[in-house]
């Protein structure tokens, strides 16, 4: 026989959920008296407070970060009973390769933003978000943040039906870009510059090269760009985007009369440029 304590309703052996929730200063969202968002920062959680996360099964999205939070492969697989979850976020969680294959239990999952994820563990290379390909209706990713490179890109090649992908502030070298062609439903892109190793010499992650690779992705209607220097002769490539419709350029070494020749090459294209400053 089970002990009793195990065979009655979480809520009764640690308070309702909403209660709990308050307590640790969760943003909620409710309808009609159902939880639908939470968003929890900087609250320390317990393995109880996941389990108590994974039974509010009405749950479509959950946004945790901070350090406090500690996001692991155990605490994962505690929320895998959050069926209707459609969108999921996290800052600072600590999962390793393997504990990514518990996001196959989200089956409706839509959206993934993954701030830095893993950072310096050995047991996280990127490798890990191939398993996210199990999530059949997953369409957005963020990746940011993360002392992870070449293997997460390749990883995220793998994500076919991925829409959009969002990635910075990671260390890929300039060779992952080539991994992302194998997306043929990628319609949204975000590029941002690589972070450097401290004491390692590294050369950027993204330049002109980069461009000629995006340029061959022909299903790209929105393209966001950062943190690189660019030539015109470099941008002039996105020309070879057939369905291009929106172009942001953020924080960009292109002089402004270049950016006025980009914008009479592609008419059709909405541009927006925030230049670099000093």
């Amino acid at each position: 026989l089970l002990p009793c304590f195990l065979c009655i309703p979480w809520f009764e052996s640690f308070g309702r959920p909403a209660d709990r929730l308050n307590a640790l200063g969760a943003q909620v969202r409710e309808i009609g008296g159902v939880i639908t968002e939470v968003r929890i920062r900087g609250a320390e959680l317990t393995a109880d407070d996941y389990r108590m996360l994974g039974g509010i099964t009405s749950l479509k999205s959950l946004n945790l970060g901070g350090k406090e939070t500690a996001l692991t492969d155990e605490h994962l697989a505690m929320l895998s009973g959050l069926v209707n979850l459609e969108g999921f976020q996290s800052d600072g969680a600590l999962l390793s390769d393997e504990g990514f294959r518990h996001f196959a239990a989200f089956k409706n999952l839509r959206r993934i933003s993954l701030f830095h994820p893993s950072r310096d563990r050995k047991d996280f290379t990127g490798a890990g978000l191939a398993h996210l390909k199990a999530c059949p209706k997953l369409a957005q990713l963020t990746f940011a943040g993360a002392t992870a490179g070449d293997e997460a890109f390749k990883a995220v090649g793998q994500i076919t039906q991925l829409k959009e992908f969002r990635q910075w502030h990671n260390w890929e070298t300039a060779e992952a870009i080539r991994h992302l062609e194998k997306l043929p439903n990628l319609t949204a892109l975000k590029m941002g510059q690589r972070l450097a190793q401290w004491g390692v010499a590294t050369k950027p992650s993204f330049d002109d090269a980069t461009l000629e690779v995006i340029a061959r992705m022909k299903s790209l209607r929105r393209l966001d760009l950062q943190e690189a220097r660019l030539s015109y002769a470099g941008l002039a490539r996105l020309k070879a985007l057939p369905n291009l419709k929106e172009l942001k350029v953020k924080w960009v070494a292109t002089p402004p009369a270049d950016v006025e020749r980009l914008r009479k090459l592609l008419p059709d294209v909405k541009i927006s440029w925030e230049e670099l400053t000093p």
